[in-house]
């Protein structure tokens, strides 16, 4: 007679913490999960990396963070349309920091798989803002609506509702030093 088992809880439980396998039940479906958190993850992380070094993907070693350049404000002069004013209080030293801190913030919480539900509000946040300097229903695109914005927002999402710092990261255990709040 053959049974079917399903995942279990760890015995060590910080009362009222979830785990991941609470919500979702098959095995793949959380690892698929966690490399697509991993990966979101890896993109933040490269965009920081990629501009605090001027490594030539996106940005030239001349515009380097370390070599003096303006990581946000290049972008934020750039800004054409109806929201062009609003971005402009972060063409600043401050608004070079901000997003900066976002981006590294936002990588590395992902790649280890903590703090994704602050990670996902702030990145959403960010996409957000990204969208609307960009507003490819007013400025044009390939597509007037959805872009690679609303897809990086969404990964985002989806890896802070489903737990996925459970598998192949951090989540776990750090789950159970903060509990279930905004922090996990």
């Amino acid at each position: 007679m053959t049974t079917t088992t399903r995942p279990t809880v760890p015995a060590v439980k910080t009362e009222g913490v979830k785990y991941q396998e609470q919500i979702v039940t098959s095995s793949a479906a959380r690892k698929a999960l966690a490399v697509a958190r991993i990966t979101i993850g890896f993109t933040f992380l490269w965009a920081f990396i990629d501009k605090v070094f001027g490594l030539g993907f996106a940005t030239p070693a001349e515009r380097a963070w370390i070599n003096g350049g303006t990581p946000a404000q290049g972008f934020i002069g750039g800004i054409e349309g109806p929201f062009a004013g609003f971005f402009q209080m972060f063409a600043n030293p401050f608004g070079d920091v901000l997003f900066m801190l976002g981006l590294l913030g936002i990588g590395v919480a992902l790649v280890l798989g903590a703090g994704l539900k602050i990670a996902a509000v702030s990145g959403t946040l960010l996409m957000l803002f990204m969208y609307l300097a960009e507003l490819p229903i007013v400025l044009g695109g390939n597509n007037p609506v959805v872009d690679s914005h609303w897809h990086e927002a969404l990964l985002l999402i989806i890896a802070a509702v489903t737990l996925s710092g459970d598998t192949w990261g951090v989540g776990r255990t750090w789950g159970r030093i903060v509990g279930n709040s905004w922090l996990r």
